[in-house]
C-alpha cells in the first residue's frame, strides 16, 4: 500500500478499498471500533465490518481499525464464577517466581524471567 495520506484514507463509498474508508477520528455517527463498542459495554455480535479508519504513517502502511454498526452491537457476556477462578490462576502464574515458587506480588518481568530478589540476589542482600 505505502504511504497514504489524509484523502488518501477517504473513500466513504468503498470503491477503492471495497469497504467505506475513512480517516482516523473521521468515523461517522452510529459506527464504532471494537474498544469504544467494550468501553460501552457492547461487542460486535457477530455482525460484519460496516467500515475501516485508516491512519497514515510515514514510509509505511497505514493502521487500520475496523468499525462495526452500534444499533447491531449486543451487551458484553457477564462474567461468570469460572471465567473468574480461570482469571484468577491465570495472574497467580503471572506472578509466582519460576525460581523461588513465590508469589512476588507483582507480574514477574520477562524481561527477567524470575522475581527481582532472585534476579539481583547480591544486591538485596547489601540493602
Amino acid at each position: 500500500m505505502g504511504a497514504h495520506t489524509f484523502y488518501q484514507c477517504m473513500d466513504p463509498t468503498g470503491a477503492t478499498y471495497g469497504i467505506p474508508t475513512y480517516p482516523w477520528r473521521y468515523a461517522p455517527e452510529g459506527l464504532a471500533t471494537r474498544r469504544q463498542l467494550r468501553a460501552a459495554g457492547l461487542r460486535p455480535g457477530g455482525q460484519p465490518i460496516a467500515g475501516q479508519l485508516l491512519r497514515p504513517r510515514f514510509r509505511r502502511d497505514p493502521l487500520v481499525a475496523y468499525l462495526y454498526r452500534i444499533d447491531r452491537a449486543k451487551p458484553v457476556r457477564p462474567m461468570t464464577s469460572r471465567k473468574w477462578g480461570a482469571l484468577a490462576l491465570a495472574m497467580l502464574a503471572r506472578r509466582t517466581c519460576p525460581t523461588c515458587r513465590t508469589d512476588a506480588g507483582y507480574v514477574i518481568p520477562s524481561s527477567l524471567g524470575m522475581c527481582v530478589p532472585c534476579a539481583y540476589p547480591d544486591e538485596q542482600r547489601a540493602a
